[in-house]
């Protein structure tokens, strides 16, 4: 009796202990199993917007490296008969019997020679001041400081690489407007494109719904593949310049965009600099920079 009282007393111990320490980890496991429950959509919520961030800056990545890919082949192509050859096929469809009558009705070239006006620097200069007046007074500095670089960049790259290239236009006696410069690349297209889509991924910013995001950039590249389509039409380049032009001016856009990603994320953690402020009548609904495409 004087051995198993204290083997009694210590198994009486030791269950009570394996009791208390399984009541606290049920404990613990009842208070930690409805926090992991809370945090899960948050978290999954968090890592969808992360995710979701890198692919648009993939994205644009990817479409500055396309674009000067295609820059390259195209300014190869056109030194090579095959490239020639399309130029002409397209010149002869737009011009045919080789004249300054374009193919359709005389109203189709009425219209092209208005809208082609608007990849003219004098219409896109108009536009640029008044959209970088307007961010000012919203203060989007560091939008209207990027939009003015672009389209700066924009004329710098077009009269840079037409003197590198020093492309003859095609013949006069196809031509229906006047031209005063080298023909590749197409600097209507080139600016249209840089100007036209930088503005329309701004818009983006400010609607919330995703079919009035892909109206915005839907009219955007519409009013840029008008601008370049005229220009072929109305003989004043060739098919390649202007495809070389969207292709620069794409990339040049994107790369933009990918710089005013990266100063945004910077500024959420470092201030000071140029930067988009928002204004105090409007609701502020995230800290964090806002993505193109949200």
């Amino acid at each position: 009796m004087g051995i198993a009282a204290p083997t009694s007393f210590l198994c009486v111990i030791r269950q009570d202990c394996g009791n208390k320490f399984a009541a606290g980890t049920s404990h613990k496991r009842d208070r930690l199993r409805p926090m992991t429950s809370s945090l899960i959509l948050p978290f999954a919520r968090r890592a969808w917007r992360v995710a979701r961030t890198e692919i648009v800056a993939l994205t644009a990545l990817f479409i500055v490296a396309a674009g000067i890919m295609t820059f390259v082949e195209l300014a190869d192509d056109m030194t090579e008969a095959d490239g020639r050859a399309f130029d002409q096929t397209v010149l002869l469809a737009m011009r045919p019997g080789g004249s300054t009558d374009g193919w359709g009705p005389p109203w189709l070239e009425t219209a092209a020679l208005d809208l082609t006006a608007l990849g003219g620097i004098a219409v896109l200069g108009l536009f640029a001041v008044i959209v970088v007046l307007f961010l000012v007074l919203q203060r989007k500095r560091l939008s209207a400081l990027l939009l003015v670089l672009g389209l700066a960049g924009g004329v710098a790259l077009s009269e840079g690489l037409k003197a590198i290239f020093e492309r003859d236009r095609p013949p006069e006696a196809f031509r229906a407007v006047e031209t005063i410069n080298a023909s590749f690349p197409s600097g209507h297209a080139l600016l249209s494109a840089v100007f036209y889509l930088s503005i329309g991924v701004m818009l983006t910013r400010a609607f919330p719904r995703r079919r009035f995001k892909a109206y915005v950039l839907g009219v955007a590249l519409l009013l840029t593949l008008i601008v370049g389509l005229t220009r072929v039409y109305l003989a004043a380049h060739w098919a390649t310049d202007v495809l070389a032009g969207w292709s620069i001016g794409a990339a040049w856009a994107m790369a933009l965009w990918l710089v005013a990603y990266s100063v945004q994320r910077r500024q959420a953690v470092h201030t000071g600099g140029p930067h988009d402020e928002t204004l105090p009548d409007e609701p502020i609904t995230d800290r964090h920079p806002r993505v193109i495409g949200e």
